[in-house]
């Protein structure tokens, strides 16, 4: 929760690992991107909304939301979001403001929503019960 409380600490510790990233001699500098999963893809998201030089960032079952929309006119990246339809921790109210944010500042953007997909599609290790409020959809976790 300190991260999601303080996103400019959160975009802070991310522009520092990615500046140790780009030290690395395999490292194409001209082409980063970066791809979070659950709390990380709401992370990526909130990197793209600092302005930073990332050619694409992925969210997988990411939270949408952030304290200033107004942010993502600093987005460069290329923006793909792959949400499950019935994803309990991100209810349509995000996903219509997160669309919103992203149509009123211009950005690349796509987004993918998988019908009866929960939260945390990807991880089969979540088992397939939904009562559980995350759960594993093999279909969707395919197709992204």
């Amino acid at each position: 929760m300190i991260y999601r409380s303080d996103r400019q600490l959160m975009c802070r510790r991310v522009a520092a690992g990615l500046e140790e990233a780009k030290q690395l001699s395999f490292v194409d500098q001209n082409r980063i991107a970066a791809i979070g999963y659950c709390f990380g893809g709401g992370v990526v998201l909130e990197t793209a909304r600092s302005g930073a030089d990332l050619k694409g960032v992925v969210s997988f079952h990411g939270n949408l939301d952030t304290p200033n929309p107004e942010d993502a006119k600093n987005i460069k990246a290329r923006v793909l979001v792959l949400h499950g339809a019935d994803d309990p921790y991100v209810p349509q109210e995000m996903v219509s403001a997160f669309r919103d944010e992203m149509r009123n500042t211009k950005v690349d953007w796509q987004m993918t929503i998988y019908g009866s997909a929960m939260h945390d599609f990807t991880n089969p290790d979540n088992g397939s019960d939904p009562s559980k409020r995350a759960a594993y959809n093999k279909q969707a976790d395919i197709h992204s």
